[in-house]
């Protein structure tokens, strides 16, 4: 049923993307405001191709969010390089990982968001809209000729409206790629695959049954022990399982709502009978003794050593966390053990592809806009984000010193440089020791960029991944500011109590004969009044593009 009503909705919001596209870009202008006043700095004649240099020594502001698998380092050479090729100086507010998006709602709230605010994703911008602390970028679109130049020799329009507000603006420049590429699934040791004679699990059922094997051979051990769950628990997978089972997200990228294509509607994602399908599978597992209950609350080193301690076998992953963390932690204690990365396990919603072409990217404060220095401040980001030459520096460096080029002009890594595994006794690592391949800045861009540091066994996960059909777009449905507004007031009890029910749920502390009674709390809360907000607001765009 998922499967069918999936690709029924791909037309439908194809038809509807195709009408609002017509205006997408050419629309977005900044011709009619006089930024005179504002171009201190820039350049005259920035353009696709050309090196941003600002005229004169400037230095911008940005909420940097600080990873602890490379902690900020004021000497890296990205810094330096950057100010040599730019006459840039970013002045980053480190705040940890763990605690940017509170962090960054403090910041933005006070008035005091420094100018470049990366690392958003989709949806997280719109409480900030109504109050006006942050810039409609679509405004000043033409002072990115990078950025515009990808969104329409990729086509990226259709995707770009979907991030429209009911202004017919987007206040998010998102991180744009030219192709889908997915990267979060679950890792599993194949060496007790082979040991038990079992093959690599293709569906979340096939998953359930390979546990049940890994318990019964291994009695005192979780066969499955999870990461990723702090500040969010179980954010990774249950977001995997929200894709699998046809829902819009869940966990770290929770969605509040999700399309029906069946009804035509949107409904309230921890509502759907497909949520609570996917909380008792969880709950199985847990019940069962097949997942460990601490999943939901450890920290990534305790679920690392439990896989390196063979107190686990299986364990959420991408292509970073698979060679950077498993593969060195087992080597350490068992030389013999292999683990690779499955293709997402497939659920109800049949195969799915979930990777959408945009990622986070990048809100402005508003206040950057009385800047003197604004035109080269977009220019910059322009550059830095949108260029081809800004993205493979953001990933690759500089040559000579962190990559080489091959006889064929081919960048490779340089012999002494090593990251997720490529030189892996190299004594230098690209993102600890340079900067480079950073979050904060390395991201989107063609496939060879993208895949520039994929192994051949994660080009083949892509491979797995690019056959199946991509996950459907939901049909547009941008609010206006009032109703933008009230709807950011409910939304935080709502997911909250969403976060919380669903813990008791999986962990059996709540029974799932309490389901009404939980769908009932969250009317109490206000779901209703949220979704009649979305179904007014898809009815309007719908009515006002037919």
């Amino acid at each position: 049923m998922f499967r069918r009503s999936w690709r029924h909705t791909a037309a439908a919001a194809a038809a509807l993307l195709a009408l609002s596209s017509i205006t997408a870009c050419s629309d977005d202008s900044s011709s009619n405001e006089d930024l005179s006043e504002n171009r201190v700095g820039a350049m005259d004649n920035y353009s696709v191709g050309t090196q941003f240099k600002a005229s004169e020594p400037l230095s911008f502001s940005l909420l940097y969010s600080n990873h602890p698998n490379y902690p900020l380092k004021n000497d890296w050479l990205f810094w330096s390089e950057l100010t040599s090729r730019t006459n840039v100086t970013l002045e980053p507010v480190a705040v940890p990982l763990s605690d940017y998006e509170q962090k960054r709602s403090l910041l933005i709230g006070a008035g005091d968001a420094p100018f470049l605010i990366p690392k958003t994703y989709p949806s997280q911008e719109e409480p900030y809209v109504s109050s006006g602390a942050i810039l409609p970028v679509s405004d000043y679109i033409d002072l990115m000729p990078n950025f515009k130049d990808k969104i329409e020799k990729w086509n990226l329009a259709p995707e770009l409206d979907t991030r429209r507000q009911e202004d017919g603006k987007f206040y998010l420049l998102p991180g744009v790629h030219e192709k889908p590429w997915h990267d979060y699934s679950l890792a599993v040791r194949t060496d007790i695959l082979e040991e038990l004679n079992l093959e690599i699990p293709k569906t979340w059922d096939e998953l359930y049954t390979v546990l049940k094997a890994m318990k019964a051979k291994y009695p005192n051990v979780y066969p499955f022990s999870d990461r990723f769950s702090q500040p969010n628990p179980a954010g990774n997978l249950l977001n995997i399982m929200a894709f699998s089972y046809g829902l819009q997200g869940a966990g770290w990228n929770f969605q509040h709502t999700s399309w029906n294509a069946e009804a035509q509607k949107f409904e309230y994602t921890g509502a759907t009978e497909q949520y609570k399908q996917i909380l008792q599978y969880l709950n199985k597992l847990v019940t069962e003794k097949l997942l460990d209950p601490e999943s939901f609350t450890q920290t990534d080193d305790l679920a690392r050593q439990k896989l390196a301690n063979s107190r686990s076998f299986v364990i959420s992953s991408n292509a970073q966390t698979l060679v950077n963390d498993y593969r060195p932690d087992l080597a350490a204690t068992n030389p013999k053990a292999t683990i690779t990365k499955i293709p997402l396990p497939i659920g109800p919603a049949g195969e799915i592809n979930p990777a959408d072409r945009f990622e986070n990217g990048m809100m402005i404060s508003a206040k950057a806009r009385d800047s003197e220095n604004f035109v080269a401040m977009m220019q910059f980001v322009d550059w830095l984000w949108y260029s081809d030459e800004g993205q493979h520096f953001a990933k690759w460096g500089v040559e000579g010193q962190s990559f080489v080029k091959d006889a064929a002009g081919k960048a490779t890594l340089a012999p002494d440089v090593n990251v997720i595994g490529l030189n892996p006794d190299a004594p230098k690592h690209l993102q600890k020791d340079f900067g480079f391949y950073n979050g904060v800045f390395a991201y989107g861009g063609n496939p060879e960029l993208v895949q520039a540091f994929f192994s051949e066994e994660e080009q083949q996960f892509q491979e797995v991944m690019n056959a199946r059909p991509a996950r459907v777009v939901p049909p547009p449905h941008p609010l206006t500011d009032e109703e933008r507004e009230q709807v950011s007031l409910w939304a935080t009890p709502l997911r909250d109590h969403v976060y919380q029910a669903t813990l008791q749920f999986i962990l059996g502390q709540r029974d799932f004969a309490q389901w009404d009674a939980y769908v009932n709390e969250l009317k109490s809360k206000n779901m209703d009044a949220y979704m009649d907000a979305v179904t007014k607001a898809y009815e309007r765009f719908k009515e006002k593009n037919n």
